[in-house]
């Protein structure tokens, strides 16, 4: 057994700019500045785990100690003394902390005293702390001075992955660079390099899948690289990856959505049972679900957003993928896109994934298979048809219109158009009495004019005085608009839809 095997992530480390991937804007940034002898005494690495941010420190380490010339350089030669030892994390004057295990006043109080003598083998001090916002506030205050004038011959390399945790007063002083998620096609391209260094077959089809579920991570790539390597013996297909990732063959997902969106509920049950016996990861079959559903969105007729050449799927896969389009509302995606989103943390915090899994496969064929929100209202309006009075000419000495109740008052407010009463009256009035020509009421803002207003109108309607009396206390009544919202709630088809959603309710009911 060889013990100095050496993993992927590490064997194949960049050790210098040129090999620095994915970080073109830093890399150009920093080689000028080097160049032009524009060296900052702080700077600040972010971005999320494995992009480079380690490596880019010691590289700058390595450029500004490499004995290859009589000045920092852009191009440290890696075979120097000082190349190799920093490169080995040994030599003298390039300390690296671990701030997770030095978080206190003291161990930052250790630093600056050292920081004051010259540095021994290099032209300078350098020093690496990683996961900076693990410091204490202690610690990052005991920091701030010298960080902001540091002896001529130190350099500060911090490193984080929690930005937003570091104190604006650190941050003031450096030099910040947000390190991107490394691109697909640049990961693909870097494996495969990797895997013929290796002497390792590596599919394209396989290769794809491994830079998909790095997310931007070079180091996170690699571990599955090394993993999929270990497993197949030196010959990594698509295969094997999907079996290492318990991933569902993108085939099976296509079907899958299909199969839900058509809304045969038996058969898609019976699918979840195959996939799930097969050894998938639920989780990463909702993962995949999603991406799928993004691409169908923005690939739908009604959309149009999105080159699905750009999408992970093949011709056919995109070819059936527009069929399902072609019978699938857009409003049908997105809600299923609601509810797959909704269930990602019930997945993971579910004690039973596979039951957890099955109920939202009944909870997207139900939801799927309703109506929008505007057809709800289209049918209920249809269904139960809101009969409004004909506008009455006006009223004569022998002709005149009566109103006995709420509704006949609000319906001929509207009937004449009076829309600013009649908004007001339907919003704030509660009707306690009425009887044709007295009215006692109560208002909920107590708007002096309203009732000047309102007995004005009734007289003109009805061709009579109103006797108009306002409570003091509410009566407990419904206005008009909390009667609709009523109304509309009790209602079966809005009520499943409101039942859909957590929380959710009516806010406006708009005529």
């Amino acid at each position: 057994m060889d013990n100095n095997y050496t993993v992927l992530a590490r064997k194949y480390r960049s050790q210098d700019f040129k090999s620095l991937i994915g970080q073109d804007v830093l890399v150009k940034t920093l080689t000028t500045a080097i160049n032009t002898g524009r060296i900052a005494h702080a700077y600040i690495f972010t971005g999320i785990r494995g992009t480079g941010k380690t490596s880019t420190a010691r590289i700058l380490a390595k450029a500004l100690n490499c004995l290859s010339t009589d000045g920092p350089t852009a191009n440290p030669c890696g075979v120097c003394e000082n190349c190799r030892a920093i490169a080995a994390g040994q030599h003298i004057d390039v300390m690296e902390i671990d701030a997770a295990s030095h978080t206190g006043v003291d161990n930052i109080r250790d630093i600056l005293d050292a920081a004051q003598y010259r540095p021994t083998n290099g032209r300078y001090k350098v020093y690496i702390i990683d996961e900076v916002h693990m410091l204490s506030t202690a610690a990052f205050n005991a920091l701030l001075k010298t960080l902001e004038e540091p002896p001529a011959h130190v350099i500060f390399i911090l490193a984080t992955t929690e930005i937003r945790k570091v104190p604006v007063t650190i941050l003031s002083r450096c030099q910040r660079f947000d390190l991107v998620r490394v691109p697909i096609d640049t990961l693909k391209k870097h494996f495969a390099w990797i895997a013929e260094q290796e002497q390792i077959e590596l599919s394209d089809a396989a290769n794809e899948l491994l830079a998909r579920a790095a997310d931007g991570s070079v180091r996170d790539g690699l571990s599955l690289l090394d993993q999929a390597i270990a497993q197949t013996g030196g010959h990594v297909d698509e295969a094997a990856v999907m079996d290492m990732l318990k991933r569902a063959d993108r085939n099976v997902v296509v079907d899958f959505m299909d199969t839900i969106l058509s809304g045969d509920t038996a058969r898609a049950l019976e699918m979840a049972d195959n996939i799930y016996t097969n050894g998938a990861d639920l989780v990463m079959l909702l993962s995949d679900m999603m991406e799928w559903t993004h691409w169908a969105t923005r690939m739908h007729p009604a959309l149009n957003a999105g080159d699905m050449t750009a999408s992970p799927y093949t011709a056919d896969q995109r070819e059936k993928t527009r069929k399902i389009d072609a019978r699938v509302s857009l409003n049908t995606l997105s809600r299923v896109w609601q509810v797959m989103v909704a269930a990602v943390s019930e997945m993971q915090m579910s004690g039973n994934q596979k039951q957890c899994f099955d109920m939202l496969i009944v909870r997207m064929m139900h939801i799927a298979d309703m109506p929008s929100v505007p057809e709800i209202l289209k049918n209920n309006a249809t269904a139960k048809p809101v009969v409004q009075p004909v506008a009455q000419p006006a009223p004569t000495a022998t002709q005149k219109n009566t109103i006995t109740n709420a509704d006949e008052l609000g319906h001929a407010m509207q009937a004449d158009r009076e829309i600013l009463l009649y908004t007001y009256y339907s919003e704030n009035i509660e009707v306690c009495e009425i009887s044709d020509g007295k009215l006692k009421y109560f208002d909920r803002k107590g708007d002096r004019d309203f009732p000047i207003k309102l007995s004005a109108w009734l007289e003109k309607h009805t061709g009579k005085q109103w006797i108009l009396a306002q409570a003091t206390e509410s009566c407990h009544v419904q206005t008009a608009v909390e009667h609709q919202q009523q109304e509309l709630a009790s209602d079966p088809m809005m009520a499943s839809a409101l039942g859909l959603f957590e929380g959710a309710e009516i806010v406006e009911v708009s005529k």
